[in-house]
């Protein structure tokens, strides 16, 4: 009598990772062992990549707002604590895309936020 291997479940096992390597460079889309190793690591980056990728949207909407502040006349960080002296609850996102596409809006944006700035000093 021939030892069991589940030898049908393996092989749809095997299949699905090599499915998942293919266009790999050599053994990595060739050999199970080694495809199995790229696509963890494939699946590593990818999990990283997703997580980075909102850092970096972030960092490119702050550097739009820099941008559109200084063009109306106000640091990026004096406009943020305007801002939030104003009770103004914009995110980023938005405050980058009213940059970009309703500069009336976004210049009146600053005002009310350089207002608030200076009722802020005349408190303090």
């Amino acid at each position: 009598m021939a030892r069991a291997t589940n030898s049908p479940a393996s092989r749809k096992r095997h299949k699905k990772v090599l499915k998942y390597a293919k266009g790999y460079f050599g053994n990595k889309s060739k050999l199970f062992r080694y495809a199995k190793e790229a696509v963890q690591h494939a699946w590593q980056y990818a999990y990283i990549a997703r997580r980075k990728k909102k850092a970096d949207r972030r960092g490119l909407w702050i550097v739009r707002l820099n941008a559109a502040c200084r063009a109306a006349g106000i640091s990026y960080s004096r406009f943020m604590e305007g801002l939030k002296a104003a009770n103004i609850g914009l995110d980023r996102k938005v405050l980058s895309d009213l940059a970009i596409r309703d500069e009336v809006a976004f210049n009146a944006l600053v005002k009310q936020a350089q207002d608030a700035l200076k009722t802020k000093a005349a408190k303090a």
